[in-house]
C-alpha cells in the first residue's frame, strides 16, 4: 500500500481509497473515515483530492469534515489523553490536571499536539465516569481519581514505555 503520509503520493492514495469505495458523492462519509484511519487526520490537499475524484467542490468535503466532530484536521499524537472537564471533574480541579499535562508537554490551548507527535491533548466535556472524577482517557484507557502527580507518574510512565519499546 502507498503510504498515506508522502505529499507525491497522496494523490494515488486517495485515488485507491476512492477506488474502493466508488466514485459517488454519497460515499464521502466512509471515504473520509478511512483515510482519517489510516492517516490519522484530513489534510487540506487530501480533501482538495477527495473532491476532484468524486467531483464535488472542496467546499462539500470541507463542510462534511468539520461539521461532524469525530474528522479531525490536524495530524494527532501517538497517545491521545483526553482530560475530562464535565462538572464533577470541574469540580474537582480537572482544570489543574489540564495545566498540568501542559506544562509537563509543552503544549497550551494553541497548540495540542506534542513535536514530536507521541502526545495529543484534548479537553472533553464528559467520559460518564462522574465517580472516577477526575478522569483522564489515554488511548480509552481510563484513569480515574486523577491528582497532579498521579498525571505526571501517568506521563513518565508512557513516555518510558516508548523508550523501551524504540
Amino acid at each position: 500500500m502507498l503510504h498515506p503520509d508522502d505529499q507525491n503520493e497522496s494523490y494515488e492514495f486517495v485515488q485507491t481509497v476512492v477506488g474502493k469505495h466508488g466514485n459517488e458523492a454519497h460515499n464521502l462519509i466512509p471515504i473520509l473515515q478511512e483515510i482519517q484511519s489510516i492517516r490519522s487526520y484530513l489534510s487540506e490537499d487530501v480533501m482538495h483530492h477527495v473532491a476532484n475524484a468524486l467531483d464535488i467542490t472542496p467546499g462539500t468535503v470541507f463542510g462534511v469534515a468539520t461539521f461532524y466532530s469525530h474528522f479531525t484536521l490536524s495530524p494527532k499524537g501517538k497517545h491521545i489523553i483526553k482530560v475530562c472537564d464535565g462538572t464533577p471533574c470541574h469540580v474537582r480541579k480537572s482544570e489543574e490536571i489540564i495545566k498540568t499535562i501542559e506544562s509537563e508537554l509543552g503544549l497550551s490551548e494553541e497548540k495540542s499536539t506534542t513535536d514530536d507527535m507521541l502526545f495529543t491533548l484534548e479537553i472533553v466535556a464528559c467520559v460518564g465516569v462522574c465517580g472516577l472524577a477526575p478522569v483522564i482517557l489515554v488511548d480509552e484507557d481510563v484513569h480515574g481519581e486523577m491528582t497532579k502527580e498521579k498525571t505526571i507518574a501517568l506521563i513518565n510512565k508512557i513516555q518510558e514505555e516508548e523508550v523501551a519499546d524504540a
